[in-house]
């Protein structure tokens, strides 16, 4: 019920106006995202890499209305890519980006898909240019044929573009079966988004165990898989399976969020996994902050202590 609350809050207008006007959030904020700027994106992936992470930065937005913003975050982008280039902190995918297809046009009334595949092929460019990649990220639902339609369009000229499954939607584990081929790269997350019973599993125990099921399909394909958990149970699941499929630690990859479980993320590196952190940056952090609320009640916890805090 707590998930679902905070889900619906991630798409009200009034408590998103709310919540950004008060400045305490920003305790909550700082805890989940590098900073509003690039120069601050930059600084905290300099300082994880140096760490022995590797990093996926995530410039904040999403469901952009107007095509002149989404072209403007296709922009930061390609600025971002050679900011990290010139720092050589891109070579070798050690820092890489991700892109939410509504920040760049798909929900555009005009012509959405056409200017999110184009602002997508810059960004890839630029991140080719750069010595990196890119991946698309899943959104809600009824974005998810549109954005495995986007990827497979821009595989064409970026093979090595990646993608992210799902394991809360019924339809996951089929879609790791297509997608578990060689050269195709895919991030596999439990997601923070609402869907009805027919189409996604609403029990935690449900999308676990999906969780399970298609992380174990794509260890066992050829592809790249890109495992973002927390869990530790599913951690564990995801070393014995890997093992059992024959996969080097350099043939896959672990990924966490900024700020949860950094201790985890510096153990699995230091054992000698590959760990990606997936960082944001930006000013607007409100959908990405609730979605990290939900998934989680600790972080609930965290948050309603900073905004009684009066210090």
């Amino acid at each position: 019920m707590l998930r679902e609350a905070l889900l619906a809050m991630s798409a009200s207008d009034q408590a998103r106006a709310l919540i950004m006007a008060t400045p305490l959030t920003r305790r909550v904020v700082a805890r989940f995202v590098a900073g509003e700027t690039a120069d601050d994106a930059l600084a905290v992936s300099a300082r994880l890499i140096a760490d022995g992470r590797l990093v996926t930065i995530d410039f904040l937005g999403e469901d952009t209305t107007d095509p002149d913003q989404a072209a403007l975050v296709a922009d930061e982008y390609v600025h971002l890519l050679g900011r990290l280039s010139a720092e050589n902190l891109s070579s070798h995918g050690r820092a890489e980006v991700s892109v939410k297809p509504t920040a760049v046009g798909l929900g555009l009334a005009d012509h959405g898909y056409k200017r999110a595949l184009a602002n997508i092929a810059r960004i890839a460019t630029a991140a080719r240019n750069a010595g990196t990649t890119v991946t698309v990220d899943m959104e809600d639902n009824s974005r998810v044929e549109a954005t495995l339609r986007l990827v497979s369009e821009l595989r064409a000229d970026f093979p090595d573009l990646g993608c992210v499954i799902q394991s809360y939607l019924r339809r996951s584990a089929a879609d790791c079966r297509v997608l578990a081929s060689a050269g195709s790269r895919v991030r596999l997350c439990k997601g923070a988004y609402r869907a009805s019973e027919d189409v996604g599993l609403t029990s935690r125990a449900g999308v676990d165990r999906s969780y399970a099921r298609c992380m174990r399909i794509l260890l066992a394909g050829d592809g790249y898989p890109m495992l973002a958990t927390h869990d530790p149970r599913l951690i564990r699941i995801a070393g014995t399976a890997a093992g059992l499929a024959g996969r080097a630690p350099d043939s896959f990859e672990y990924q966490m969020l900024y700020g949860i479980r950094p201790a985890e993320q510096a153990r699995l590196a230091a054992s000698g996994a590959k760990v990606r952190v997936y960082l944001p940056y930006g000013s607007d952090w409100y959908g990405y902050l609730v979605r990290r609320l939900a998934e989680k009640p600790a972080n609930l916890a965290l948050f309603v202590r900073a905004l009684s805090s009066r210090h």
